[in-house]
């Protein structure tokens, strides 16, 4: 099976490594069909999906996963977004400032979300299914860096 984990991690085919992990086929599967629904659902609500990678792009990079990152800057193919991508750029160009702070907040320092920071994004105006899928987005993101690190150790230690 083809997925971002086994590719970014450079699992090879016919390796230790690929040998265990085929015993957990199913948690990369699984794995792959939430990368694609989170990042390419058929009902994006207010996130495009070019809007969906930046952020997630965004996260990675937050969190100093910069392979993970440009593999979701990669699927960006609206220019005016890229810049989102960067999470030294605010997204105020974009009309998503607000967002970008919230996702930068949810990721680098979660245990500092108060329910204000929801309270902002409704009196923006952002609909809460909408809060959601950017929650969505910011945990699936962060379960693929650790899955990630995870696969990358058992590599180092297997070889």
């Amino acid at each position: 099976m083809s997925s971002t984990i086994l590719e970014l991690s450079g699992v090879t085919s016919g390796s230790s490594l690929a040998a265990a992990l085929d015993g957990r086929s199913n948690i990369l599967e699984m794995t792959q069909t939430t990368e694609d629904a989170v990042l390419k659902p058929a009902e994006t609500g207010a996130w495009s999906h070019d809007l969906r990678a930046a952020l997630a792009a965004r996260i990675a990079g937050l969190n100093g996963e910069t392979t993970l990152a440009d593999r979701y800057r990669a699927l960006v193919s609206d220019s005016a977004l890229a810049s989102v991508a960067d999470p030294l750029q605010s997204g105020e160009a974009q009309g998503v400032a607000l967002v970008c702070a919230f996702m930068d907040k949810v990721a680098a320092n979660t245990r500092e979300i108060e329910a204000s920071d929801i309270s902002e994004l409704q009196g923006a105006g952002v609909a809460d299914a909408d809060i959601v899928r950017l929650c969505e987005i910011n945990a699936f993101v962060s379960y693929h860096i650790r899955l990630l690190a995870g696969v990358r150790l058992m590599k180092e230690v297997l070889s």
